[in-house]
Parts: C-alpha cells; sequence; structure tokens
C-alpha cells in the first residue's frame, strides 16, 4: 500500500507541477510577485496531496520565531519537500541555488524572473564573491534570503558538513540568522520515491543576532540545527519506531548528495 500511493503521488505532484508552469506563465508578468503567488499555490496543494495520498501531514513550529523583514535563513536540508513547504512564511524570498537550475525549461525562467540567487559552484572562491554580493542588495531591499549551510542534502542522521558560505554571509551582511530544523528525511528519502505517513516538521529556531565572530557563529548554528534535528528525530521515532533504522543508517552516511528531486 505505501509504494501505490507513494506512486500515485509521485505522478499528481509532478503532474501538477508542469501544468502550473504552463499555464502559470502569464503570473510572470507580475514580476516575482506573480511567481512567488504560484509557488506557493504549488506549495499548498502538494502539502495537500502528501496529506491525502500518503498520510504525511506538514506541521510548522516556531513560527513565532521568524522576524519581519530581511533575515537570513540557514535551514536544514533533507529532502525536497522543504524546498517548497518553506515558502510559506517568506513572503519575499531569495534562494541561494545552483545556476544549472536556471536552464530546467520554463522552471528556470521562473527562477531568473523571481530573481533567486544562482551561482556557479565550479569557480570555487569567486562564487562565495558572488554570493556574498549578490545577497546584500536583497537583504538591503528587505528580503529574505534562504541558504542550506551544507550545500546539499543530507540524510536524517548524518554527521554535519556545515561550509564556509552561510558565515561568509552572516559576516559580511550582518543580518540575522535565523536556524531551521526539520525531520523531512524521515518521511521524503532521498534516492527512493516513496513517501512514508507520519507528520514531517519544520521548526524556525530562535534567531542568531549579528555580531559574533565567525567561528562563535557557526558552532552555534550548528549545535543549535543539529540538536533541535535530533529532537524531531526521536519525537518520530516514538510515534513509528521503523524510523530509526533510516536515523542509523543516516549515521552510516558521509558521501555528497545529489540535488534532484
Amino acid at each position: 500500500m505505501l509504494a501505490i500511493r507513494s506512486i500515485v503521488f509521485n505522478l499528481l505532484f509532478y503532474l501538477n507541477l508542469i501544468v502550473l508552469m504552463v499555464i502559470g506563465l502569464p503570473m510572470m508578468l507580475g514580476g516575482r510577485k506573480g511567481v512567488f503567488a504560484l509557488a506557493r499555490l504549488w506549495g499548498s496543494i502538494s502539502v495537500w496531496l502528501l496529506d491525502r495520498i500518503c498520510g504525511l501531514r506538514l506541521e510548522y513550529r516556531g513560527v513565532e520565531n521568524i522576524p519581519p523583514g530581511a533575515v537570513l535563513i540557514a535551514a536544514k536540508h533533507q529532502s525536497f519537500l522543504e524546498t517548497f513547504a518553506l515558502l510559506k512564511y517568506a513572503p519575499d524570498f531569495a534562494i541561494i541555488l545552483k545556476r544549472q537550475l536556471t536552464f530546467i525549461p520554463f522552471f528556470g525562467l521562473y527562477l531568473i524572473v523571481s530573481k533567486q540567487i544562482a551561482i556557479d559552484r565550479s569557480r570555487g572562491r569567486q562564487a562565495l564573491q558572488q554570493i556574498v554580493g549578490a545577497t546584500k542588495p536583497v537583504l538591503a531591499a528587505g528580503r529574505q534570503v534562504f541558504i542550506y549551510p551544507e550545500g546539499t542534502r543530507r540524510p536524517p542522521g548524518a554527521p554535519p558538513k556545515f561550509k564556509h558560505g552561510v558565515a561568509a554571509l552572516y559576516a559580511e551582511t550582518g543580518a540575522s540568522c535565523l536556524p531551521v530544523a526539520v525531520n523531512t528525511g524521515l518521511f521524503w528519502r532521498r534516492r527512493t520515491f516513496l513517501r512514508r505517513p507520519g507528520v514531517a516538521v519544520i521548526e524556525y529556531l530562535p534567531p542568531i543576532a549579528p555580531g559574533l565572530d565567525r567561528a562563535a557563529f557557526v558552532e552555534r548554528l550548528e549545535s543549535t540545527i543539529e540538536a533541535a534535528c535530533a529532537s524531531l528525530n526521536s519525537e518520530a521515532i516514538k510515534h513509528d519506531p521503523q524510523l530509526k533504522a533510516l536515523v542509523e543508517e543516516g549515521a552510516r552516511c558521509d558521501a555528497p548528495i545529489d540535488h534532484s528531486a
């Protein structure tokens, strides 16, 4: 039954995405606000499909911790789920993403029109300078900037691999940083089509004020996010003990993860 529900969901999920990208083309005339409206519609429909078909409910916690206006949102990245679920509480955002995504037909055009921050990772240190340079005017305009501190998806329980980018943005922009913990990878796993039932949680943690040095900031960000994710994993395991094996599997994982949905 799990496999059948997952297949039905995946078919409807991608069909919905394709249909919305095609019929929503006129919304690009409204600039990024039009694109954001379409993106949130896609997210709402996707969350509804997960609940109705897969029995996977999405829960938001700590919404009161989200500051108004400009903020650097550093989110744990475990699955494709949070890429659309996080949009709900970000009124005017930019996501730091790899440039190759802008080459995808239709989808890439939406990224360009909505002024997302696309970077060329092959440029090494120059890519980091590009991120900082592109982020400053976004924050100055009062928008939110999303960054995945590890740069890619990591399974639940995997040892953290926080990169230098998030520390550079925090230090160079002077913005507050909002940590976000998730347990989404327990239900929408990497490299599999299965979507498990349960409660996927996105938890907004208290913001980190500007002013820390880079080392202290990274230590606080990593410890805060990892402790919250571990707590969310333990909570999920209490409701479904089978999930413990997934966390233990993640703890043994140390390989880079691809970005395919």
